[in-house]
């Protein structure tokens, strides 16, 4: 069965504010605008541009909606610490486990500490919010379910493949991040969009991306394979993304 939900979305402002533009694009979906330039401030990024998608779904709690990440970042999180169906198996035990992964793991040197005690840092306000943690097969089935119950999905990919574009370096120019391709000094790129559509015939996602131009299509809005689109979800574990986010309105709950 085809799921299409109506949704529109604008085209980000910088290179490091595609985060904040898709939850501008959830929030008009669900008739609770909040201003883009309003939610790049609030949200604020990273020291090296961009934001992590527990960001957005904190930003979602303190405005009284739910909110769901399933994860697919190993880095961060261990299949062990969810049960059987892929359910945290409770707030505290789940915020217990990072923090005890969090002082283990701060003497490293072969990780990327900032990311790593910042996301810790975020999941535990995350989770001290009420928001839910998973860890469930990426597959049609979750991505049809989801859809179906009328609710879009803001994915944290991997934008280097599903462009299939060169990997690319920072630069500074004045106070903007941005990046220059260079496939040799160059590192992949993290990216967020929403999935509004799935058409299970032709195993075809539709996209609302916040990018624009991108590679794939003249618009903001463009069909893309399944198998791209959750292969990149699944390589965003490079740059801590992997994760997809639900959000909806208290009233309504949350899959």
């Amino acid at each position: 069965m085809e799921h299409l939900l109506e949704f529109e979305i604008q085209t980000q402002p910088s290179d490091t504010s595609c985060g904040p533009t898709c939850l501008a694009a959830v929030y008009h979906y669900w008739n609770d605008p909040v201003s883009l330039p309003e939610l790049i401030d609030d949200i604020g990024q990273l020291n090296a541009g961009g934001t992590l998608i527990v960001d957005l779904g904190c930003d979602a709690l303190a405005r009284g909606f739910d909110a769901v990440i399933a994860t697919y970042n190993l880095q961060l999180f261990d299949p062990t610490w969810f049960d059987a169906s892929g359910d945290m198996i409770s707030a505290a035990a789940l915020a217990e486990k990072l923090r005890q992964q969090r002082d283990a793991k701060r003497q490293r040197t072969d990780l990327d500490q900032h990311r790593l005690q910042f996301a810790t840092t975020k999941y535990l306000k995350f989770l001290a919010l009420g928001g839910r943690v998973r860890m469930q097969p990426l597959d049609d089935t979750l991505i049809a379910q989801t859809l179906s119950t009328g609710v879009p999905i803001l994915c944290g990919l991997s934008a280097t493949y599903l462009y299939n574009e060169a990997r690319e370096r920072p630069h500074r120019n004045d106070d903007r991040h941005e990046s220059i391709s260079d496939d040799i000094a160059g590192d992949p790129t993290g990216h967020f969009v929403i999935l509004h559509g799935y058409q299970p015939a032709d195993r075809v996602v539709l996209v609302a991306d916040p990018l624009h131009p991108n590679p794939m299509a003249p618009t903001n809005k463009y069909p893309a394979s399944l198998w791209r689109v959750t292969s990149a979800i699944l390589l965003g574990i490079v740059t801590y993304d992997a994760n997809l986010l639900t959000i909806t309105p208290a009233s309504t709950g949350s899959e």
